[in-house]
């Protein structure tokens, strides 16, 4: 049993998915950087927030008090629609899913480059094919 389970632990496939995994989480970590760290700033700047991810609605404010931010909001008990964390979510999506798009793209190219002109046909199937195209012919 335990020479079965070495066998299935160590196969290429199980390598190459582990390996791809934790290639996955650290690229993960550094779109996650890109998103909150380079653009969201500047989506953050566009829309004059300077925090995007605390943009939200609250919706049920029955003492109409007054937030600074969200957070104090939804510590109070109160509803809140914090669709700036959807956005920095959907952004986030939207560069993981367009670079695997480019990599993908990039590989594939790669492996059209690699493989070669299919083989000329032997000789003799050659001959072949031309006795019998000449045969149809008469």
């Amino acid at each position: 049993m335990i020479k079965e389970f070495r066998d299935f632990a160590l196969k290429g496939n199980l390598i190459d998915m582990a390996v791809g995994i934790i290639i996955g989480g650290a690229f993960g970590t550094i779109i996650q950087s890109l998103v909150k760290d380079i653009l969201m700033p500047l989506v953050a700047a566009i829309f004059n927030t300077p925090d995007f991810s605390n943009v939200g609605i609250i919706l049920k404010n029955p003492d109409n008090a007054v937030f600074a931010n969200l957070q104090e909001a939804v510590d109070a008990g109160l509803p809140v629609l914090s669709y700036g964390n959807f956005i920095n979510a959907l952004i986030s999506f939207l560069i993981i899913a367009f670079t695997m798009f480019i990599l993908i793209k990039n590989m594939n190219n790669l492996k059209k480059k690699e493989e070669a002109a299919p083989a000329a046909p032997p000789a003799q199937e050659v001959l072949l094919t031309e006795i019998r195209d000449l045969l149809a012919k008469n």
